[in-house]
């Protein structure tokens, strides 16, 4: 991966952290900071999922590549929040 493609990860995958915080339901105890970070891990992860699947790089936009990336920052947010309940 080049630093481009990581820069642009980063940046998306803040995008990713506040979408896959909007889809999980009620409010979440978990901050903006590890949003970001959950984000970021998700657009990474979801590219890798989405290359493996080889769906990574369509015409047009990857809206499955997103889905799934989108889907991975909910789980993370929801899991986050569960751990941030609990203690």
């Amino acid at each position: 991966m080049e630093i481009s493609g990581i820069i642009s990860a980063i940046i998306i995958g803040i995008i990713i952290g506040v979408l896959g915080r909007l889809v999980v339901p009620g409010r979440q105890h978990v901050g903006v900071l590890l949003t970001i970070v959950v984000g970021i891990v998700a657009a990474l992860l979801g590219a890798a999922i989405a290359s493996g699947l080889g769906v990574a790089d369509t015409k047009g936009i990857d809206w499955i590549e997103w889905l799934i990336q989108i889907g991975l920052a909910a789980v993370g947010i929801a899991a986050l929040d569960r751990t941030r309940v609990r203690r």
